[in-house]
């Protein structure tokens, strides 16, 4: 594996995502093998599929140092922080063990809205116009931040106790490949 001491035009390195802030367009990665942080802009992440991602989350990339220091060129995986508590990130998925939510079909959907500050937002399923309860801690477990209105993405559902929910979040690039 190359080091940002190396003098290579493209380097894969791994790190961990320091912080994102999709409203400003970029964040950091701070690097396994050490040296400066490094740019993780708004336009990787969307080429890679993503408007967001958490902080915490893991991600291996290819890496070019330019002028302003060490930036992400192509994001190669994502993975989300783990929760070390292993408990459900809402009472409603209590009920449902890991295997059970895994085996939902993952639906084509459109944020209807979503406000970070709030936690919470909706969606709907293409095609049918019911609202889909979207809350911040599954788009956290599933390696996300924040979802813009009019955003494509794929859901797996449960019916909770107050009507449908999102489980899980996946990247439209992830269900159309």
């Amino acid at each position: 594996m190359n080091t940002p001491e190396d003098t290579t035009d493209e380097m894969i390195m791994t790190g961990t995502v320091k912080w994102f802030d999709p409203g400003k367009g970029f964040g950091f990665v701070v690097c396994d093998q050490g040296g400066p942080d490094i740019l993780l802009h708004a336009n990787v992440l969307r080429n890679f599929g993503q408007g967001s991602v958490v902080d915490g989350s893991r991600i291996e990339m290819s890496v070019q140092r330019s002028d302003r220091g060490m930036q992400a060129t192509v994001i190669l995986k994502l993975t989300p922080p783990v929760d070390a508590s292993g408990t459900p990130a809402l009472r409603d998925m209590e009920e449902y063990t890991a295997e059970q939510i895994a085996s939902q079909p993952i639906l084509p959907a459109r944020i209807k809205w979503f406000d970070k500050g709030k936690g919470f937002g909706f969606a709907n399923v293409f095609g049918d116009p019911a609202d889909i309860f979207v809350h911040i801690e599954v788009l956290r477990r599933c390696g996300l931040s924040d979802l813009q209105a009019g955003e494509a993405i794929g859901l797996r559902l449960i019916d909770g106790k107050r009507g449908r929910m999102a489980v899980e979040a996946v990247s439209w690039e992830t269900i159309t490949k």
